[in-house]
Parts: structure tokens; C-alpha cells; sequence
């Protein structure tokens, strides 16, 4: 599920956690800016949700290749949307914003899973 509110460069967005284990029932916003240059240079995307995850840091930012190097002007906001979401659900700990997060990721998956939804309930609901 996602909601789209457009305005002319900046969109904020929200949507719900669909994965089943640690996000589920979060609702989570992120706003996302246009260059002037846009289609050209990627979007700016960040959490303004606090969320417990080894690619997202505290400031919001996303490690997403899409948002940097591997950017393509054929992409659209929606694949950028479905991108961060499968994100969310299949982290990338090779990859860190957050190294102590991905060593939980990697070396106890239920505590990660637990501290992931304890922020989800504090944050996102």
C-alpha cells in the first residue's frame, strides 16, 4: 500500500510495512526531492520515520544503489518505491549505513527482528 501526495519537487510519501516480521502495521513517511535536473540525477529519498535497519541510518538516509551509482533515468518513483520496500524486507548487511545493526542482522536474526519492531511500535504506529 502506498499513498502518493505530489507537489512540484519535493513528494512526501508514506507506506505501510508489509513484511511480515519486523515492520508489519508500521506506517512509515520519507520524502523525496527532485533535482533540477531530474529525470538525470536520482531523487533524494529519506526515512523521516525512525526505523531500526542496517541500510537506513539515523538521518534517514538509504543505501540503495538505485539512489546513486545504478540511478537510470527509466526509472520511475514507483520502482524507486518498490525498491526501498523490498529493501525493508531483505536487508543488504554486506552493505551497511549502520555496521553495528548489520552484525545483529548477520549474527542474531531474532534479536535483530526484535529490536526492529520494538522501533516499528514506538515510531511507526
Amino acid at each position: 500500500f502506498i499513498c502518493i501526495y505530489l507537489c512540484i519537487f519535493h513528494l512526501p510519501t508514506t507506506f505501510t510495512g508489509y513484511c511480515k516480521l519486523p515492520y508489519q502495521g508500521g506506517v512509515f513517511f520519507l520524502t523525496i526531492h527532485f533535482p533540477t535536473d531530474y529525470p538525470f540525477k536520482p531523487p533524494k529519498v529519506a526515512f523521516t520515520t525512525k526505523i531500526y535497519h542496517p541500510n537506513i541510518n539515523s538521518n534517514g538516509s538509504i543505501c540503495l544503489d538505485i539512489l546513486r551509482s545504478q540511478w537510470s533515468p527509466a526509472l520511475t518513483v514507483s520502482k524507486v518505491l518498490l525498491s526501498i520496500c523490498s529493501l525493508l524486507c531483505d536487508p543488504n548487511p554486506d552493505d551497511p549505513l549502520v555496521p553495528d545493526i548489520a552484525h545483529i542482522y548477520k549474527n542474531d536474526k531474532d534479536k535483530y527482528n526484535k529490536l526492529a519492531k520494538e522501533w516499528t511500535q514506538k515510531y511507526a504506529m
